[in-house]
């Protein structure tokens, strides 16, 4: 019995080992690097399967290919294609017609200020290509090509990205799907940040949104009837039926837990038809009347004191400012004193430049938030904003201090997004938590991917739950909602469980080895991500990485300079970061003098834990 057969008979094959081949049958094989690549062989020629970084062309010498004519990409992801401008000359490049302008024009997606800044839609995502290919054909559903000894068909396969194609190739007496990412291995998927998509409103509301359209596309490819399943990250799968079976409830499971509590449902109901009672379903907490001395306007809050001083938190729109020109004109606030920003989101930060120069208070938020909101060209974060905006007092966790009648008391809450604070006010016999956009009465909002919402006892939203337990506010604010809410212990326990077990659950689905690698699309981070410089400066770059798992892990990062720039090609650096925690991986070079000015993006390959992840960041440096 070939191999071929024994795997179609129930084997998987792992795929974590770089640079191996394996034969599936007399003319087809995977290359098996930082993503699987199929060869297709007829003699010394050959046609592949996505591409990768360039691994892929030591197995063809070894297999005594001479001729590579033609390579299929699945999807657009850099990590499919980085490699392929070593070969695209006098090789065809053929790509999923739907995603053919992020090939040929790359740069389109890079210059766009819409996919720099405020940036509430995910499709596509930063993976895009850094440098642009030639295609030589874009293939749509049902096309058909004869190659070889192969006979290969598309399948239009949307979820992990909009036009994502899987290729069933029928070869040797078998027939092989080739699916992209759409599945890592049976039961598993490589991450879920991808699947963040809207339908309502943006991507933004959309958590695990295209499930729909990758569930779709998983059961187009079951009714093709493959005997393999090959994905271009994760196990070759002898039986794609249960594979698929397993990845399918894994991935309803993870969002019913999700949804049973998700602040959205208070916003959106009508979008959780199936999550809004029940025994397994937190119920929506009623809105409560606000005390006098607090106001509400878009999405900002005044606390006003006994003489008339106002404390204010969040400004992301100048008719705030003319909001508080107005109390002040009719005698209701005798002073603006000082603004709190609560996160970085451009709909609290957006005017806050103009509040602070117009009544000449001091901007406080904690010290992370500030990391941000100081020098947003710095990072690359969801729904951000180019404003920067100076912070005068940077609070750190449990910090306190006395405001009029008021003691306050600034804590890092790490909610809604990572980068949050949340701010206690006491006095007047009422402890009040303005939580940002952490919640809603209908529970967590955790429902955009790229906020970072990690997942873990004493992380995220356990510890922001954790601390209102301790704290027992009286009400608790939301930015957004003009009206204050509260949670019973029943509650506050219903959501600590719910993430315990999510963890679990997620860990299931994800495959990696913490659930937090698949839901954290900015786990490796380059900082700045963009910044000025000129030929022949000294040029620094922080690869800030975040090691989710529970031991240490050994991390190499490699930046590839422009070739214009005419000097050595990478640099690279090796750094070991402990269990849980954010590391550096320091990086340095000389910008060469004869580099031409202009916008340049950066990738960055990484080496983490025996995973070679090929062009998984990017910076971006504009030359002067």
């Amino acid at each position: 019995m070939t191999f071929y057969r024994r795997l179609a008979c129930g084997a998987s094959m792992r795929t974590q080992a770089a640079g191996s081949l394996t034969r599936l049958s007399q003319h087809l094989s995977v290359h098996r690097g930082p993503i699987n690549v199929g060869i297709i062989q007829d003699g010394p020629s050959a046609l592949l399967i996505d591409f990768g970084p360039g691994e892929v062309m030591d197995d063809c010498l070894r297999l005594g290919i001479e001729d590579l004519q033609m390579i299929l990409f699945t999807h657009h992801h850099r990590d499919q294609a980085c490699g392929a401008h070593l070969v695209e000359r006098g090789c065809k490049l053929l790509v999923p017609e739907n995603e053919r302008t992020l090939f040929e024009d790359a740069a389109s997606y890079w210059e766009r200020p819409e996919n720099r800044w405020h940036v509430y839609n995910y499709h596509p995502y930063h993976l895009v290509p850094v440098q642009s290919l030639h295609v030589d054909r874009a293939l749509r559903e049902g096309d058909r090509l004869d190659w070889g000894p192969a006979s290969i068909s598309v399948l239009n396969t949307p979820g992990h990205t909009n036009g994502s194609v899987s290729y069933v190739v029928e070869i040797d007496g078998g027939k092989v799907v080739f699916c992209g990412d759409l599945i890592h291995s049976p039961g598993k998927v490589w991450e879920i940040y991808s699947l963040q998509k809207g339908t309502t409103t943006t991507d933004y509301h959309g958590f695990m949104g295209a499930r729909h359209e990758l569930v779709a596309s998983l059961e187009k490819i079951k009714n093709a009837r493959p005997s393999l399943l090959v994905p271009s990250h994760g196990w070759i799968a002898g039986k794609p039926d249960r594979a698929i079976d397993l990845a399918v409830r894994r991935l309803e499971r993870c969002f019913d837990l999700y949804a049973s509590s998700s602040a959205l449902r208070f916003y959106f109901p009508s979008l959780f038809p199936h999550h809004l009672s029940g025994p397994n379903v937190m119920p929506i907490r009623d809105c409560r009347a606000v005390p006098e001395f607090l106001s509400h306007f878009g999405t900002t809050w005044m606390l006003l004191s006994n003489d008339r001083g106002a404390f204010v938190m969040d400004c992301g729109s100048p008719a705030v400012v003319e909001w508080i020109r107005d109390l002040i004109s009719m005698g209701i606030v005798r002073r603006v004193e000082a603004l709190w920003i609560s996160h970085y989101h451009d709909d609290h930060v957006d005017a806050a430049a103009q509040f602070k120069r117009e009544f000449g208070c001091p901007v406080v938020a904690d010290a992370r938030v500030a990391e941000i909101i100081e020098n947003p060209l710095a990072w690359r974060l969801a729904c951000a904003s180019p404003t920067e905006v100076p912070v005068d007092r940077k609070t750190a966790d449990g910090e306190s201090w006395r405001w009029h009648e008021f003691t306050m008391t600034a804590y890092h809450l790490p909610g809604q997004t990572l980068y949050h604070g949340g701010l206690v006010v006491e006095g007047r016999g009422l402890r009040l938590f303005f939580s940002g956009d952490s919640f809603t009465p209908g529970g967590m909002d955790d429902y955009c991917a790229w906020n970072r919402n990690f997942l873990g006892k004493g992380v995220g939203f356990d510890l922001c739950l954790d601390l209102i337990g301790r704290l027992k506010p009286d009400l608790v604010f939301n930015s957004h909602i003009e009206k204050g809410f509260d949670f019973t212990p029943a509650q506050l326990g219903f959501m600590r469980r719910n993430l315990a077990r999510r963890f679990k659950e997620y860990g299931k689905l994800m495959a990696w080895d913490d659930p937090n690698y698949g839901m954290d699309g900015c786990w490796v981070q380059c900082h700045p991500y963009e910044q000025k410089l000129e030929p022949g400066q000294r040029a620094s770059l922080d690869v800030l990485i975040t090691n989710h798992s529970a031991t240490a892990r050994r991390v190499r990062c490699v930046v590839t300079f422009p070739r214009s720039w005419h000097t050595p090609r990478t640099a690279s650096r090796e750094a070991m970061i402990g269990a849980r925690r954010e590391g550096i991986v320091a990086l340095s070079w000389e910008v060469p003098r004869g580099a031409p000015e202009g916008r340049f993006v950066l990738p960055l390959d990484l080496t983490y834990g025996g995973r070679s992840l090929a062009q998984a960041a990017e910076a971006i440096v504009r030359i002067l």
